[in-house]
């Protein structure tokens, strides 16, 4: 047996590549019209609104029933808004309301906007349980630790992209929050019975699979109790045994990015992609540097040789691609329901909580141009570097001369904390974290400021680990634009 053209087509049509650009290059135009059933796209694609539309209608001018996919979660994860910040707080900050009618709201408002732009599957929502606080690459993408919370939050997300007309894709499967690595760089072990996970990581997904949702994205994670040897994406114990018959999905299954290190590291791009097909899964998303036509050509032809070899059974790949071109097809009809106005800004309120330590300074609202420090961790690949965000920002427009330090860790150190005392002599004083708890550098700058300013005040934009920091903790639960704004008018007690 050859790579016939027959095989070679059936191969290139389980691949989700990205690429470089805001236009499309000629390589995928080419590929879309002979047989390539969609892209992903991420920030590195997306300038203006308009700009996406156009490149959605081109690639589209090659072939009319193409999916064309993003990782818009909304909050940290955003693409549509990485140049901006998102104007939807993420996950947990829904989950700390706990509206449900909320985040389908939400939800649909997101899907309002990739359907104008032409996008026809979102990889959201993240349906982890973020049963483990000082996760690396899941945190604010969850709506929280309670796994009832979570589905039921879950589902409603799944109704409200889809009521919008675009597929919704629960991720990462079966469950990436109790989990201490980044599968980005190496993979995570899941090492909970099969009745723990049951009751915690899959609920969310058995939620999303009863809503309708049109797609899973596996997580590259080793979850031992159903297999101790292969990552759940290449396990057809897991995406076969446990999605497909057990939990009864019959949607699409897409790979997270086969080029992470947790699957691509030991077993190549190409072998990566091969063993996923066989274990179940349908599509393999291509993104992070790996976006040229010759990694497309290398995991093309891997799959092929994989059913020339007899590991990959050609009826295996041949269902894979039925799944792909019939969700490429879907259409639905978006539901013609009114959004009220600036709904993310309303949920980024909603989300904020405020402790004021007792017999402290009364030190809000801040009526005065105050002095701002943003302590800026290392954040995961999965969140753009150069995405705006912060409190000092919102308040320097609501406060005119307020004035912003922005530290990474290895500018905190040394003489910082005492600089800082002195830019913010006689002002207020406001320190912003993220994820302060699971930063050491972090507390310690905190804990040497408030020594010599115990009327400082702490805007927490990550995970809220203490909450007696400050004269006044600020909890907004997600560090999107819209989250930086509820702070700013807690703050001036505009909210």
């Amino acid at each position: 047996m050859k790579r016939s053209p027959d095989l070679l087509r059936l191969a290139e049509t389980v691949l989700l590549p990205g690429f470089v650009g805001t236009a499309a290059p000629d390589w995928v135009r080419r590929r879309l019209a002979d047989g390539l059933a969609g892209v992903v796209l991420f920030s590195r694609n997306v300038d203006t609104p308009a700009q996406l539309a156009d490149l959605t209608s081109a690639l589209r001018a090659e072939n009319a029933d193409i999916l064309i996919g993003i990782d818009e979660e909304a909050g940290e994860v955003t693409r549509l808004e990485a140049r901006t910040g998102s104007s939807r707080p993420g996950n947990y900050a829904l989950g700390v309301v706990d509206d449900v009618a909320l985040t389908e709201q939400v939800a649909r408002d997101v899907g309002h906007d990739l359907r104008t732009a032409g996008v026809n599957i979102d990889f959201a929502p993240a349906a982890d349980v973020n049963s483990n606080p000082d996760n690396p690459v899941i945190g604010l993408r969850s709506f929280g630790a309670d796994p009832a919370l979570v589905a039921r939050h879950t589902a409603a997300w799944v109704s409200g992209l889809q009521s919008a007309g675009v597929a919704a894709c629960a991720k990462h499967f079966p469950g990436h929050g109790d989990t201490s690595v980044d599968s980005h760089h190496s993979i995570p072990r899941v090492t909970a019975s099969a009745e723990e996970l049951d009751e915690v990581e899959l609920w969310p997904f058995r939620a999303a699979i009863q809503e309708g949702v049109r797609s899973v994205m596996t997580g590259h994670l080793l979850v031992t109790a159903y297999d101790d040897e292969l990552p759940a994406t290449l396990s057809p114990k897991i995406l076969t045994g446990l999605l497909r018959n057990r939990l009864g999905f019959e949607g699409l299954i897409v790979t997270d990015g086969i080029e992470m290190a947790a699957v691509a590291g030991r077993y190549g791009l190409g072998g990566a992609s091969a063993l996923a097909i066989a274990a179940g899964a349908d599509s393999i998303c291509v993104g992070g540097e790996n976006s040229d036509e010759a990694t497309v050509e290398l995991i093309r032809d891997a799959v092929a040789d994989a059913v020339i070899d007899g590991t990959l059974p050609e009826e295996r790949l041949a269902d894979a691609a039925v799944r792909v071109r019939a969700l490429a097809s879907w259409h639905a009809a978006a539901a013609e329901t009114e959004l009220p106005d600036e709904i993310g800004l309303a949920a980024a309120r909603r989300a904020v909580r405020v402790t004021r330590r007792p017999g402290g300074p009364a030190v809000l609202p801040l009526v005065v141009a105050s002095h701002v420090v943003e302590l800026a961790p290392e954040t995961n690949l999965a969140i753009d570097k150069g995405m705006p965000w912060g409190a000092g920002e919102p308040l320097s427009k609501l406060l005119p001369g307020t004035t912003v330090t922005r530290l990474s860790e290895p500018e905190a150190m040394d003489g910082a904390p005492d600089r800082v005392l002195c830019e913010a002599a006689d002002r207020p004083l406001v320190i912003v974290v993220r994820d302060a708890h699971r930063h050491a550098w972090q507390l310690d700058f905190v804990e040497r400021v408030l020594a010599a300013r115990p009327d400082g005040v702490i805007v927490e934009m990550g995970l809220p680990g203490r909450t007696d920091l400050g004269a006044v903790h600020i909890a907004t639960h997600g560090s999107a634009r819209v989250c930086g704004q509820a702070a700013a008018e807690v703050l001036t007690g505009q909210a």
